[in-house]
């Protein structure tokens, strides 16, 4: 016999009759691939959904869609951005801006932006299953999205622990090694940081670990010890510092990526940004980017974009008007257009 564990089931092990306290590891193993079966189930019939709304449509050779991975835990200091899809979403459609990109994209129009829903994590966890499965879950839901042409993945987070799952799948799909453009104020490469290898300070060493990217750019960076620069050097990353960016600033905003791989995949953590442009974030670091440095190096990067991902936005930090939700909304709008063609 088992104990059940996890937040969701601690209320039987609170219950005063013995017998609902515990329950066979057989049950426990069926009910958690019940559980995982159904989440996918979700994600593959979205996806299906409107993979086939736009093939219907006619004409997109790449359509972004949205996939909200409400992920917290794996953070080492809070855990709000759990609760930041649905602030994303309610700031892309909240009708204080009208619906076009800078670039002139449509996001109304399907062929450049639909929505497939969030991987339910918390039920997930609530099961049992450990991070070890849950990345897997995560891996597959992207791939369920990539198997619906033209569909790419733009995925919210949640903590930057999303983006090792992420990358692993479009690379494995993709059949490659993608380059990826990681703009943050960390270099989030730790070996294990404080012994835990899915933690948000620890994906890009798993990602490069994997053979997952061939190149790794990681710009805006302000806050790296010792062992971040020693990450660096050991797998070849290319790291552009904050206090170097005014003479990288040609070289970022001349970005010519995913030549001879599989494409770029773009990922961003908002405190890439200064605080004084998105204050909700979990870690806030001083002398970080402008909003409009960052669009200049979207908007000047060539490269076949296969995918990306907009994390760390942490709601329970924001502003009462809810500021950096319009931030990391602008961010996804100007992604979608990137990945959409």
């Amino acid at each position: 016999m088992l104990k059940i564990g996890q937040r969701g089931i601690r209320h039987l092990q609170r219950s005063s009759t013995a017998s609902f306290t515990t329950v066979s590891a057989s049950s426990i193993e069926k009910g958690q691939n019940r559980v995982v079966d159904a989440s996918l189930t979700l994600i593959r019939e979205r996806a299906k959904l409107k993979g086939e709304l736009v093939r219907l449509l006619g004409g997109a050779k790449a359509s972004t869609s949205l996939l909200g991975v409400p992920l917290g835990h794996n953070s080492s200091f809070l855990q709000g951005p759990a609760f930041a899809p649905p602030r994303i979403r309610e700031a892309i459609w909240c009708g204080s801006t009208n619906s076009s990109t800078e670039e002139g994209k449509e996001l109304k129009d399907p062929r450049v932006l639909t929505d497939v829903g969030d991987v339910p994590v918390q039920e997930i966890r609530d099961c049992g299953v450990d991070d070890d499965r849950l990345m897997n879950v995560i891996s597959e839901s992207v791939k369920l999205v990539m198997e619906e042409e033209p569909l790419r993945p733009l995925v919210l987070g949640g903590d930057h622990s999303i983006s090792y799952p992420v990358i692993r799948a479009v690379s494995e799909k993709l059949g490659g090694p993608v380059d990826v453009l990681h703009l943050d104020a960390h270099p989030d490469i730790y070996d294990c940081f404080e012994g835990n290898k899915y933690s948000h300070a620890s994906s890009f060493a798993r990602i490069m670990e994997g053979g997952y990217a061939r190149r790794l750019l990681q710009v805006g960076i302000r806050s790296i010890n010792k062992e971040g620069r020693e990450q660096g050097k050991r797998f070849g990353v290319e790291q552009y510092e904050m206090r170097t960016f005014s003479r990288d600033r040609e070289v970022l905003e001349n970005l010519k990526l995913g030549e001879g791989v599989k494409g770029v995949y773009i990922s961003i953590d908002v405190d890439c940004l200064d605080p004084a442009f998105a204050p909700g974030v979990s870690h806030i670091e001083p002398g970080g980017l402008s909003f409009r440095d960052v669009l200049n190096i979207l908007h000047s990067l060539q490269g076949d974009v296969v995918g990306a991902d907009v994390v760390e936005f942490n709601p329970q930090r924001d502003t009462v008007d809810g500021m950096t939700a319009m931030v990391a909304a602008k961010l996804v709008r100007e992604l979608a257009a990137k990945i959409s063609k």
